[in-house]
C-alpha cells in the first residue's frame, strides 16, 4: 500500500512497528507492507554455524596475526577499494580469506569445525597473511611479505 507520512517526511526505508517500508522512484513514493518473519532454511542454519565457528577461530588467533590483518586492511583500503566505498574490516577480510581457502580445497576444509590448531597443524595457506596473498586468497598489497606473523603457536 502507498504510505504518506506526517511532518514533512517524504519516504522511509526499513522496518518499524511490524511494518516494512520501501522508498521508490528517487525517494518520491513510499510503499508499506506487513512485516513477515522469514522462514529459516537449511542454508541459513549452515551459514550460521560456519560464521559462529569462524568468529571463535578469529578470537583464538594471535594478537600479531590480528595486527597483520589490520595492517593489510588499511593497505587494501588504499590500493583496492574505490574512494566512495567503505573499506572491509579486518574480520570481514578474514572471513573472505577463509571462504576462499575452502573454495580452493573443498574436500579437506570444513569451516564449521575448523580450529586454529587444525590450521597450524595442516600448515594451511591462511596461516599468515603473506602466505594467503601468495596463494591468491587475498588481493596483493604493497609489502605484503612483511605480514608473516603466524595465526597461532
Amino acid at each position: 500500500m502507498k504510505v504518506k507520512f506526517k511532518y514533512g517526511i517524504r519516504t522511509y526505508s526499513g522496518t518499524l512497528d511490524e511494518m516494512t517500508y520501501g522508498s521508490y522512484r528517487k525517494h518520491t513514493v513510499c510503499l508499506g507492507r506487513r512485516y513477515v518473519v522469514p522462514t529459516e532454511t537449511e542454508q541459513n542454519i549452515t551459514m550460521g554455524e560456519i560464521l559462529k565457528n569462524l568468529g571463535s577461530v578469529y578470537r583464538d588467533t594471535s594478537g600479531e596475526y590480528q595486527d597483520d590483518l589490520k595492517l593489510y586492511s588499511s593497505r587494501n583500503a588504499r590500493q583496492n577499494v574505490k574512494y566512495n566505498q567503505l573499506p572491509p574490516t579486518p574480520y570481514s577480510i578474514f572471513v573472505k580469506m577463509m571462504f576462499a581457502w575452502q573454495e580452493s580445497d573443498p574436500e579437506h576444509v570444513d569451516l564449521a569445525t575448523i580450529t586454529v590448531g587444525d590450521i597450524v597443524l595442516a600448515d594451511a595457506p591462511v596461516i599468515s597473511i603473506a602466505s594467503a596473498v601468495e596463494a591468491d586468497l587475498l588481493k596483493r598489497v604493497t609489502n605484503y611479505s612483511e605480514l608473516d606473523n603466524p595465526m597461532g603457536e
